[in-house]
């Protein structure tokens, strides 16, 4: 366990069990922190907010971040992170049980808002997302550059061998070479519109069936790593990616739709407590997938406390200070 204070794994285990049944319980956020380059004057003081999160890694590790940004402010915070699936943790901003949340850009116009066709432009796709969700009471503010969108992944052995980077290049060889490409996957993604079908579909693969295994997600990063399969079915942000030393396909006709983080803050709180911005834009600027990919790995791999790891990032970030 690295030096800082933090909540108990195990409460946020506990509260996840909390909100799968349903329940809106939360417990008061009380880490020891004053502002550093963010909350200065305190602009949140009087506030009492209420921060939510889906329950996988990444989205504990942004939504604790969030919560210790509005504490260095002056708020007192009440965590609700860990709601199991997507649409709690958005319902709950949307009719005001929580106050805000890290959510992400393709999530929100495919999941929430119905499209089917992702905009190219992450720009774009954030303005579009931000404009349809005015009238849902949810405010959009500045997008980070952490992208948790699906890719192809192998690993060193293969990659040296075949030396694909694109994936056009793995269209390429799977035409001059049949048997070299093989793909682990996810049951999801091989029928999703936006997983396997479109991305052959994109790219002008026809892969036989019998070069595509389905498994469960953790099996798909050890498979790739041990060269089971010459590609896996990953996620940008995943810790798995650099504990594995996988080597990531660009996706160089842009495909996979954009699954920018950016923060979304119930619009009666934001008129309510204006500073909002100000105090989350310089942390969502430092977010990226890299920085996405070591946090996610301290807990993954690690086995650290994902509070642990977002109060350390904050205060090595500067962020804020331990009093």
């Amino acid at each position: 366990m690295t030096r800082r204070r933090g909540r108990p794994l195990l409460a946020g285990v506990l509260l996840a069990g909390v909100f799968s049944c349903g329940l809106t319980s939360g417990s008061p956020m009380i880490d020891d922190v004053e502002p550093g380059s963010i909350g200065r004057g305190k602009p949140l003081e009087g506030a009492k907010l209420t921060v939510t999160s889906k329950e996988f890694t990444e989205q504990l590790i942004l939504g604790t971040i969030m919560g210790i940004a509005f504490q260095a402010a002056g708020a007192e915070v009440v965590d609700r992170t860990g709601i199991q699936g997507s649409v709690g943790s958005r319902e709950a901003v949307v009719g005001g049980d929580a106050d805000a949340a890290y959510e992400y850009t393709g999530t929100a116009w495919i999941t929430y808002q119905g499209n089917s066709k992702p905009l190219p432009d992450p720009r774009e796709q954030w303005e579009a997302v931000r404009e349809a969700d005015r009238r849902n009471g949810v405010a959009w503010l500045e997008p980070s550059e952490l992208n948790n969108t699906y890719a192809l992944a192998m690993d060193q052995a293969d990659f040296k061998k075949y030396g694909t980077r694109t994936l056009s290049e793995v269209a390429a060889l799977a035409k001059s070479d049949q048997a070299a490409v093989t793909l682990c996957v996810e049951g999801e993604f091989a029928n999703r519109a936006d997983g396997l079908p479109g991305l052959e579909k994109a790219y002008g693969m026809n892969l036989a069936a019998g070069k595509v295994t389905q498994m469960d997600t953790g099996i798909v990063y050890t498979q790739t790593a041990e060269g089971a399969c010459t590609y896996g079915e990953v996620f940008t942000t995943d810790g798995r990616i650099k504990s594995m030393n996988l080597v990531v396909m660009e996706d160089d006709r842009r495909f996979f739709p954009h699954y920018n983080a950016a923060p979304v803050v119930n619009t009666g709180t934001l008129k309510e407590w204006p500073a909002i911005p100000e105090v989350l834009d310089p942390v969502s600027a430092k977010l990226d997938n890299e920085v996405a990919r070591t946090l996610n790995a301290k807990v993954d791999v690690d086995g650290e406390d994902p509070h642990q790891v977002a109060l350390d990032w904050m205060v090595d970030e500067g962020f804020v200070k331990e009093k």
